[in-house]
């Protein structure tokens, strides 16, 4: 072989190991977004434990909106009850005063019984996570 044909080799092995290191393939990568609800970011190989237990969380909190709809509940800024340890709040988007008063939150929340919260605007969308 000759000289620049090695070198050439050698560089490209060494691109490829680079890359290797900068973005390994099958990293398990979750972010969270402004939400605070775990995202995929790039091409995760799994779903990580703590992903799963916040989805779950997430299908809770549905249940329990779903619940409260069929019920015929009219949705403002309010308590529908807690799911896995977690306060489960309707609020305002964009949030008003009436949503931090504490009539409209989770007794729970308030007297420290559960210490996180999932937010739901009146359609059943997550509005936050804390």
């Amino acid at each position: 072989m000759e000289h620049w044909t090695i070198v050439g080799i050698v560089l490209l092995i060494l691109v490829i190991a680079a890359i290797g290191v900068a973005r390994p393939w099958g990293e398990d990568n979750w972010i969270k977004d402004s939400r605070g609800v775990w995202v995929r970011h790039g091409n995760p190989s799994k779903v990580p434990d703590y992903v799963k237990e916040q989805q779950k969380l997430i299908d809770d909190a549905l249940v329990l909106y779903s619940n409260s709809l069929v019920s015929g509940m009219e949705f403002d800024s309010q308590c529908l009850g807690v799911a896995g340890g977690y306060a489960i709040d309707i609020v305002h988007v964009p949030r008003s005063d009436e949503d931090d008063l504490a009539e409209n939150q989770c007794l729970e929340f308030l007297n420290g019984e559960v210490s996180h919260f999932i937010e739901l605007d009146k359609k059943g969308n997550v509005v936050r996570i804390a």
